[in-house]
């Protein structure tokens, strides 16, 4: 039972060698002298082929006895073969059944029979056996790793927040309440707070990959209710330096998933194209503006925010990753700063893929008395944010960061219909289990 190797490890050049290989009834094929059992492990699929004439009678019963998804154990000898998979079989001296899969399943990971996303979900330890599903969250794993091992070499230092907060990141009510002994609580929306109060620590650069709890009601294809959020908090930046870092990093992620995981890619049929830095900078007024020329847009106005539609409708029209800036002040976060030339326009800017938005940051506000003042414009209590404003009393650099959706990136990167195949266990309105 123990594993000498995964299928990818395996090659024509290991021809005579004996390996033993674990994983899953995939297919059994039966052609009266000739068996085959298809094995697939997390790597991908191995063809163990039997002829009855050099393999035991008791592992070819074996073989026939067997469901589609048991968990076997499989020594033998490697054959190179042109014809096969992969260019090599493997010739069965010892077959071991581990756990007997029962019948019907839920649902076929082959694929060959199709299923809705939400059957697909509600067994999700099966869909995971897809070797597309499965090649989504190799990607996945990938691309944090690339993420973060960027974000260090730039001098980022990682943090871990606090997910149960006493007060909303932004006011608001998308918050999820908890009881928390005799106080009240919340799960934290975002980690904004707590990595502007790290550059008053005097930690500099930090950086945090983590979960984030939205109570938003939307049920569309880009909305979870919990999602993996990467935030990134720079002193003595600018929004500039904020923007030059997060272009480079998403750049980064593409050119090493592209290295990486090539036959992921291949299985998902995904020809990665790595995206050119730097990004096009393209002002709010402008994508009003561009907006406005889809019918659907036409009565959008300066000083909204842009819909879903209207997202759509300038990505078409820029079709690459782009950045929004010079945003009204008025409809961005308190902590944001506003343009010294014109107070009416802030130094904030969303990262966007032609599908949807997938960052947001800004340069901060990072005087005290300003800070206060626009808390009040907004209708907050700076004294329910006294354990934030504090950190603003005593010395607080110039700073600038962003937030980035790990969700959407990957569903962007991928081109993935639902963000919810892009989460192992997505959490929706409707959706706590499995």
């Amino acid at each position: 039972m123990q594993r000498t190797h995964y299928s990818r490890d395996i090659t024509p050049a290991m021809n005579g060698s004996t390996v033993t290989v674990n994983g899953w009834v995939h297919e059994i094929r039966d052609f009266g002298g000739l068996a085959f059992l298809i094995l697939r492990d997390r790597e991908g699929l191995v063809q163990v082929t039997m002829p009855k004439k050099k393999v035991s009678k008791e592992i070819v019963d074996t073989v026939k006895g067997l469901s589609r998804e048991s968990v076997v154990s499989v020594t033998g000898d490697v054959k190179a073969m042109e014809k096969a998979p992969n260019g090599y079989e493997l010739i069965p001296t010892a077959l071991e059944v581990l756990s007997r899969a029962d019948a019907p399943l839920p649902l076929d990971p082959t694929g060959k029979v199709p299923a809705e996303l939400d059957t697909r979900l509600d067994s999700r330890f099966m869909d995971l056996r897809s070797p597309e599903v499965t090649a989504v969250f190799y990607v996945r794993a990938n691309m944090i790793k690339a993420i973060r091992d960027y974000l260090s070499s730039q001098g980022c230092l990682e943090i871990a927040s606090p997910k149960i907060v006493a007060t909303a990141t932004e006011g608001g009510t998308e918050l999820f309440p908890i009881s928390y002994f005799e106080r009240e609580a919340f799960l934290n929306q975002s980690p904004q707070l707590y990595k502007q109060m790290m550059m008053a620590g005097g930690m500099d650069r930090v950086y945090e990959i983590g979960p984030i709890f939205r109570a938003e009601e939307h049920a569309t294809r880009k909305h979870l209710n919990e999602a993996t959020s990467i935030d990134v908090e720079l002193s003595f930046a600018t929004d500039e330096d904020a923007m030059r870092l997060l272009e480079n990093t998403i750049a980064y992620a593409y050119a090493y998933v592209k290295e990486h995981c090539q036959a992921q890619l291949k299985v998902l049929n995904v020809d990665l194209q790595v995206p050119k830095t730097p990004f096009r900078r393209l002002c709010y007024r402008d994508a009003i503006e561009i907006a406005k020329k889809d019918p659907e847009c036409a009565d959008i106005e300066y000083g909204d925010d842009l819909s879903t539609q209207a997202e759509h409708a300038v990505g078409q029209a820029i079709g690459e990753h782009y950045f929004i800036v010079n945003w009204p002040t008025n409809i961005r976060a308190f902590y944001t700063q506003p343009c010294e030339n014109d107070p009416s326009i802030c130094k904030a800017f969303d990262l966007m893929h032609p599908r949807m938005e997938l960052s947001s940051g800004a340069q901060r506000e990072y005087r005290y008395a300003e800070l206060v003042k626009k808390m009040e414009e907004k209708g907050l209590s700076p004294e329910s944010f006294k354990f934030y404003l504090d950190s603003f009393r005593y010395g607080m650099p110039p700073h600038a960061g962003w937030g980035l959706g790990a969700e959407r990136l990957l569903q962007t990167m991928l081109n993935l219909n639902n963000i919810r195949e892009a989460v192992l266990f997505p959490r929706d309105r409707v959706r706590l289990t499995p």
